[in-house]
């Protein structure tokens, strides 16, 4: 597995650009602001837009379970809160990513 760190303050065309770039199979995103239900829509909308829509989309972060189902139904494949375990999210991934 091989992942890209892109680092902090990436805007979602940012994102949605790298992926597209590196032919990323997932896109995990980390937001602790509160600012998930503005900008994981926008990273959605940019992979669909792009032809990219098939990019696994992961999320972590303080969600609360009302807006994790919301993301859920727009087409995000986990959300991981904190305290979840990295052997979780790695185990998540390798069952869901095709192997290349």
């Amino acid at each position: 597995m091989e992942v890209i760190y892109t680092g902090l303050h990436q805007t979602p065309e940012q994102i949605v650009e790298t992926a597209i770039q590196e032919d990323a199979d997932a896109v995990g995103i980390s937001i602790l602001s509160g600012a998930h239900m503005t900008l994981v829509p926008k990273i959605l909308e940019g992979l669909k837009e792009n032809g990219a829509e098939d990019v696994l989309v992961v999320v972590g972060g303080t969600i609360p379970d009302e807006d994790a189902s919301e993301l859920k139904s727009q087409g995000v494949a986990e959300i991981f809160t904190p305290g979840a375990p990295t052997s979780e999210i790695v185990d998540f991934l390798k069952a869901k990513v095709p192997v290349s």
